[in-house]
């Protein structure tokens, strides 16, 4: 059997296609992965770094496919991560619209008293971030916390989203275009996406599945937001302002549930996309979104 080469590559189906891409980009990031493990004895720092090398690998792999496989002489372009005025405001569109929604969501169960708005109570620096800012530090006063969460938030979101909307809206839905309808490529996308955060133990599947629809539904809006303008800033910044709002509001423990109403009407685990009010307020932001998708 003659070996694999780039040209070879684009010629196959995308399941393939999908298979080489990332057994590529496992070998390449394995043996270092094992290696921090050795290193860094720290659970959430391992991560951090492990995930950025993961991210960064990616970067580095993704322009050598889309030249080589693709032909694309401009990845980031082709994939719409473009630095332009009207892409920055579509982001800046995105986001506010999803932090927005997310206070607005938990503003109205707090209205309809399902749950307390407090501040949180003074504590040791915790996260990654308050161990750099106040390291030797004893109690982090209420301010403070929300602060960190605030800013800790937006970056966290913005990475976040950056690096899954690159891969899920960008390189992967390109691949899926390649073979499929625009049907066929948005359902697969969409699964695809709500899968692959869903890789838990069963018992924890079967407690939380409505989360995987929620999930499914937040894959269709964000493909609904690249289609509407042919770029990533909106899906970037609605992502990114579903995780930066949710982040401040949790991680800063702004609200307490009361338990007035089942976890499933609310959220199971405190989780709004595993609860019937977050899975109707996800869909007005989809309905908006298509709706934005119909006018482009």
């Amino acid at each position: 059997m003659r070996p694999l080469v780039p040209a070879r590559l684009a010629t196959l189906p995308f399941p393939l296609r999908l298979g080489v891409f990332f057994l590529t980009l496992a070998i390449c990031w394995l043996p270092l992965a094992a290696l921090l493990a050795l290193i860094i004895r720290d659970a959430n720092a391992l991560t951090l770094v492990a995930m950025s090398l993961l991210f960064v690998e990616f970067l580095i792999l993704l322009p050598w496919w889309a030249r080589r496989v693709n032909g694309i002489i401009t990845p980031l372009r082709h994939y719409g991560l473009v630095w332009t005025q009207q892409n920055g405001r579509e982001f800046l569109e995105g986001l506010s619209l999803s932090v927005v929604g997310v206070f607005l969501l938990f503003g109205v169960q707090g209205a309809l008293g399902w749950l307390q708005w407090q501040w949180p109570q003074p504590r040791p620096p915790v996260s990654l971030l308050e161990q750099v800012l106040f390291a030797g530090g004893s109690q982090l006063n209420a301010g403070t916390l929300v602060g960190v969460a605030i800013a800790e938030g937006l970056l966290i979101g913005g990475l976040v989203a950056l690096a899954e909307e690159l891969l899920f809206r960008g390189w992967l839905l390109d691949e899926l275009q390649r073979d499929y309808r625009p049907a066929v490529a948005l359902a697969i996308n969409s699964l695809l996406f709500a899968t692959l955060h869903y890789l838990r133990p069963i018992n924890e599947i079967l407690q939380t599945f409505p989360q995987y629809l929620g999930l499914v539904l937040l894959g269709v809006m964000l493909v609904w937001a690249k289609w509407a303008t042919g770029r990533l800033g909106l899906p970037i910044g609605l992502h990114g302002g579903l995780v930066w709002g949710y982040y401040m509001i949790t991680v800063a423990q702004l609200v307490r549930y009361t338990g007035q109403v089942p976890d499933w009407v609310t959220g199971v685990g405190g989780n709004p996309l595993a609860g019937a009010i977050g899975f109707v307020f996800l869909l007005g932001l989809v309905t908006y979104v298509w709706g934005r998708s119909r006018r482009a």
